[in-house]
């Protein structure tokens, strides 16, 4: 089993650090399906998306794709909001319902956006405008247990908030801040889980599968399309998820 998994982790690590995520919500989709406790589900997504975009921050930052001032604006509100959402109790069956549903419709809003994009120009510069998004979406990204680059992207994308590449790039350090505040609150109530034989390897197979896909991304792939695969990859998991 861990190793069919490690293949499929390999491969949604690719994909979504491509885009500028970390694949979180497909984590914590195959690892529920495949019988995995509840409370290393959690953990064991976030530490993989920590690894994930950890080396795609330092990427983007290293191009000059990633713009610092948006960054932390989009995040003020952000961190302790997702430290709020992860510390509040929530049981299983209610989790996994708000996370099918929190999917289906980032897959929706992603859609839309791919639909609605044609001739993609920059509004302007909005600053603090945006503040009060990313503390919402990071409230909700710390109860479902992922970073919230999903609910991130198509919104920016859809207001325009500045370029692909850039967006791509706070959208890495969102779903980094928010992970480790997560992972936070998970441990502020003795939450955290870790069994070495199942974390580990799994974290090897992402850490591998970002790394290619960030490069990818630079190099291979048309955005539009990993753009499309992500949207697929995030509907499948919500309805998988609502259907469990």
């Amino acid at each position: 089993m861990i190793l069919e998994l490690c293949l499929i982790f390999f491969l949604i690590a690719l994909v979504y650090s491509s885009a500028g995520f970390g694949g979180g919500s497909s984590y914590l989709a195959l690892l529920a399906l495949y019988g995995i406790g509840f409370q290393l589900v959690k953990s064991t997504a976030l530490i993989c998306n920590v690894a994930v975009v950890a080396g795609g921050v330092w990427q983007f930052h290293a191009s000059g794709q990633l713009p610092w001032k948006k960054a932390m604006q989009l995040s003020v509100f952000s961190v302790p909001m997702a430290f709020i959402g992860s510390y509040m109790p929530l049981k299983q069956e209610a989790f996994f319902l708000l996370l099918g549903i929190a999917l289906v419709l980032a897959a929706v809003l992603m859609g839309v956006k791919l639909v609605k994009e044609k001739q993609y120009t920059v509004k302007g510069q909005r600053g603090w405008q945006f503040t009060a998004v990313g503390g919402g979406i990071g409230f909700l990204s710390g109860i479902t247990g992922i970073g919230g680059g999903i609910y991130l992207a198509p919104v920016l994308r859809l207001g325009r908030y500045d370029t692909p590449k850039h967006i791509a790039g706070l959208c890495s350090f969102f779903i980094l801040v928010n992970s480790l505040a997560g992972l936070l609150g998970q441990w502020a109530k003795n939450a955290v889980v870790f069994r070495a034989e199942v974390t580990l390897p799994l974290l090897a197979a992402v850490i591998v599968g970002g790394q290619i896909g960030s490069r990818l991304s630079a190099a291979i792939l048309k955005p539009r399309w990993v753009e499309v695969a992500t949207a697929v990859l995030i509907l499948y998991a919500g309805v998988r998820m609502l259907l469990k």
